[in-house]
């Protein structure tokens, strides 16, 4: 009973519905730690989840907030709201940098012009991603868009904040990092192995690509506790899944790929969905409360293991080999893992 109790916590919305989680798993906004003197990065932050992560850590005195886009009218309209419902002072806190993370040099500079300005980094949260849409191949890389996306534009982002991620970890303050995964990373084709190109870029369909890039999520937050939190134990690397949300993906961009079917989704399930911020309380709590590294957290803070190709440290590890050889030969940005 317990574990249908747990599906409708971490998958639906609704006033009451975190409230079925057991007593030690149950975890709500108004909890997030206060962030005073605190620095934060959270990627696609103006809109969906990344807004509600964002609102989330000003309202609890984050001293300044990053935030990675590509729309500056969305990001503009995220500030503006910010402004008028949290205050001037928090939204000056608030520095947008336009960034496709498809454009893995790009992203490099944006991560290198954070890191220096700044002399701490206390939160990253990568949640930017391209959702279940077709397939398609990034100009510059030849990727398919949902890996290059989802993993790889966000390896290259926490892997050039790293230095200054562990800098702040080894001044004695805990710094956590959270990558957005999906109970959809289930769906990842049974064949990923994540040894080449040809392979990423196979075609599987809508649902299988996108779990895919949810499993590479919660392995590459596994191989970074074990690469990183085993010297910087201050540094927490967790992976979330924040449920079913209404957002632009569940009401928009689910026709790209389904244009009648998706109505099931953007019409249909709107009752059951979450709100942005009930969609963000699992990613909150890994962000500012967890004390733990390399857990998969479903909402409202409930551990899973996680499929068993997301706990296959060998498939972790060719994942992570993978990604820095493409990314090497695609732009000559180098990768720091350790």
């Amino acid at each position: 009973m317990q574990s249908v109790k747990n599906t409708i916590a971490e998958n639906i919305g609704g006033t009451h519905t975190h409230s079925l989680a057991p007593k030690a798993s149950q975890f709500s906004l108004d909890q997030a730690l206060d962030q005073s003197g605190k620095v934060a990065v959270v990627t696609g932050g103006s809109e969906g989840i990344g807004y509600g992560c964002t609102h989330t850590l000003l309202s609890k005195n984050i001293s300044r907030l990053f935030i990675v886009s590509t729309s500056e009218d969305v990001a503009t309209d995220a500030i503006k709201a910010i402004r008028e419902e949290l205050g001037e002072a928090a939204a000056s806190k608030v520095e947008w940098l336009p960034c496709d993370l498809s454009d893995w040099k790009a992203t490099a500079d944006v991560a290198d012009r954070i890191a220096s300005s700044t002399d701490r980094i206390d939160v990253l949260i990568c949640n930017a991603a391209r959702g279940i849409m077709t397939a398609q191949k990034v100009p510059s890389n030849g990727i398919d868009r949902h890996m290059a996306v989802n993993h790889f534009g966000h390896a290259v982002l926490t892997s050039r904040l790293l230095p200054i991620l562990k800098k702040t970890a080894d001044s004695g303050s805990t710094v956590r990092v959270v990558h957005l995964a999906s109970n959809l990373h289930e769906s990842a084709p049974k064949e990923t192995r994540f040894e080449s190109v040809e392979e990423l870029n196979k075609d599987f369909g809508p649902n299988p690509q996108y779990g895919r890039t949810k499993l590479a999520s919660i392995l590459y937050a596994r191989y970074l506790t074990e690469h990183v939190h085993s010297q910087h134990p201050n540094l927490l690397v967790n992976a979330t899944h924040p449920g079913i949300v209404d957002t632009a993906q569940t009401n928009k961009w689910i026709h790209e790929v389904y244009p009648l079917g998706g109505y099931g989704m953007s019409l249909l399930a709107k009752p059951f969905k979450k709100d942005i911020m009930s969609g963000a309380v699992s990613t909150m709590f890994a962000a500012t409360a967890t004390e733990q590294s390399g857990q998969y957290i479903a909402p409202p803070a409930i551990v899973e293991p996680g499929s068993q190709m997301s706990q296959d440290r060998e498939l972790r590890e060719r994942l992570m080999k993978l990604t820095r050889e493409v990314v090497k030969e695609k732009t000559g940005v180098e990768l720091h893992d350790f």
